[in-house]
């Protein structure tokens, strides 16, 4: 059949699609086997959601992954064969609360490592050291948000408390109250409309302070008229009795209130997860599945690397962020377990001539909010996954920046293995910023790229994705340890 002239693209059109950056919806292109992954993978990530909150339930869910696929502990595997040989699966606990594991390469340590990198801190709600107190008979506890949350948020919202407590003995003892159907959650109250009159004529900033985020726990009290504060009495005698606790177990317990709802599909069409923590769990989930995925279907050439760290939402500080040596000296275990002769040289030849994907979320396009957002600059749902060359604040304060060969050294790959991206920056120059755990490894001298999912309602109690983008993301982070 003959085409009709009208049919025939003009020579603008044909300059067109040669030169421009057509970013396509995701969905457009997706065959029928492939709906049928990107909703399995939904499914896998949903439920791994709901496992990890936190930063130590999430480590303790990923560590049984790496157990069923015969990763080993770093430590214990060396002192079964003193040295480390193409293909071995390892790992270290870094406390609890963050994780690097590695598949051994066939290239030799000196020629670079492959990484993709990711936290899996959320923020929330703290309890302070000693938040336990009664106020008009009911009993109270008193807290400390933890990263950049908007206040009023966190109220009239079910809360669960997870966490961690060492008891006087040194039992450690796992707390989960607030998940099942079963259990009690907890709340922040508000303030009735009715009352509110000043309340709503403040500032969003200025709605609720930090010193009002306290929680609503008990109101029933102890049943003896000679004891003080009977409520909290009564509280304390639950957790006494169910637990083990103490008043003064508080001191040092890690205790975190996060929403008590779980992940769910969002839209009539599902195309969508809402859910607490998907900055930058579902970064750091993709990582994860990526980077195993990887390990269970071919031999890398290069060692691959995956690191998840803790308190990126405050800073990276401490000695489970990024800021810590944990990176840097996994790296030279590998080196040192790998090589004939190690030594400082060989580490820093390493880093030099390693690559990462700083794998962490960025703000999708809100159309509620467009004053905030460049249009032209911004990431948009279904696009695919997000390549930010520069992160930080007015000025890229505070943040890092790749430079041009491996941008294109990461385009490339993407674009060799069929993976859409997109690039987007967080939103217009001075309307705010934020950073990664990039510029902490770039420090070293690796080559560093900000590569992520877009979200909705960043850093809220109920965040959005697109589940296209994040299956999208996933397999970008495989392509890149396979060829990078």
């Amino acid at each position: 059949m003959g085409t009709n002239d009208d049919d025939k693209k003009t020579e603008g059109q044909l300059l067109s699609e040669k030169l421009c950056f057509d970013i396509k919806n995701c969905w457009d292109a997706a065959s029928e086997e492939a709906l049928k992954e990107i909703e399995s993978f939904a499914k896998k990530y949903r439920g791994f959601l709901d496992r990890g909150k936190t930063e130590r339930e999430f480590v303790e869910a990923a560590l049984e992954l790496l157990k069923d696929l015969d990763f080993k502990d770093m430590d214990v595997l060396l002192k079964e064969t003193g040295r480390l040989k193409p293909g071995a699966r390892v790992y270290q606990n870094i406390k609890g609360k963050s994780l690097v594991f590695a598949v051994i390469g066939h290239k030799p340590f000196p020629e670079g490592i492959n990484i993709v990198g990711a936290h899996v801190d959320s923020p929330r709600i703290d309890l302070k050291t000693n938040p336990l107190y009664e106020d008009t008979e009911l009993a109270m506890l008193d807290t400390h948000y933890y990263g950049g949350i908007k206040h009023y948020q966190w109220l009239t919202i079910p809360l669960a408390i997870h966490g961690t407590v060492i008891s006087k003995d040194g039992f450690r003892r796992k707390i989960c109250i607030g998940e099942d159907e079963d259990d009690p959650v907890f709340c922040i109250t508000d303030l009735l409309p009715h009352l509110a009159k000043e309340q709503m004529a403040k500032k969003a900033s200025d709605f609720i302070d930090g010193e009002g985020l306290d929680i609503l726990a008990g109101s029933r009290p102890f049943k003896d008229p000679k004891a003080k504060d009977k409520v909290k009495l009564r509280l304390l005698s639950l957790l006494h009795e169910q637990y083990g606790i103490m008043e003064e177990d508080f001191a040092g317990a890690e205790l975190e209130f996060v929403p008590a709802h779980k992940a769910r599909d969002l839209g009539f069409d599902r195309s969508m997860i809402g859910a607490y923590g998907h900055d930058d769990r579902c970064c750091a989930f993709a990582a994860l599945r990526g980077t195993l995925d990887l390990a269970g279907t071919a031999f890398p050439e290069k060692t691959v690397v995956c690191l998840l760290t803790d308190k990126e939402e405050i800073g990276s500080m401490g000695n489970t962020g990024a800021q810590s040596r944990l990176f840097e000296n996994f790296v030279a275990y590998l080196g040192a377990k790998t090589l004939d002769t190690y030594s400082e040289i060989s580490l820093r030849q390493c880093l030099g001539k390693s690559s990462m994907l700083s794998a962490d979320v960025n703000s999708a396009y809100d159309p509620n909010y467009d004053s905030v957002y460049d249009k032209k600059n911004a990431s948009y749902f279904g696009k695919g996954m997000v390549l930010s060359k520069a992160t930080g604040r007015g000025g890229k304060f505070g943040g890092s920046e790749a430079n041009a060969e491996f941008c294109r050294k990461v385009q490339g790959i993407l674009n060799r293995n069929n993976v859409q991206w997109q690039y987007g920056d967080l939103g217009k120059v001075d309307k705010g910023g934020g950073g990664t755990i990039a510029l902490d490894v770039a420090n070293l001298g690796v080559e560093v790229l900000d590569c992520g999912i877009p979200v909705l309602s960043m850093h809220s109690p109920f965040e959005v994705i697109s589940k296209i983008d994040l299956y999208t993301t996933y397999k970008g982070y495989v392509a890149f340890l396979r060829e990078a």
